[in-house]
């Protein structure tokens, strides 16, 4: 596994604290966390879309097959 060392100004260092405080984690955890949330939405984004796509024009598709 690979660290990275970002740069925070204090305010937003504060708040991410608060924020893994009240959610019962280390702020270390918080941040890894919302980065494996970002790094995987754009892919469920994507698939809720397609899904939704192919649902929708189902019907058209089977009758152009």
């Amino acid at each position: 596994m690979t660290t990275i060392t970002i740069a925070l100004p204090d305010d937003r260092l504060q708040k991410l604290q608060e924020i893994a405080v009240r959610l019962r984690v280390a702020p270390e955890e918080l941040v890894r966390i919302s980065i494996e949330e970002l790094l995987t939405r754009p892919e469920e984004d994507f698939r809720r879309a397609l899904d939704y796509v192919l649902d929708k024009n189902a019907e058209l598709y089977r009758r152009l097959a």
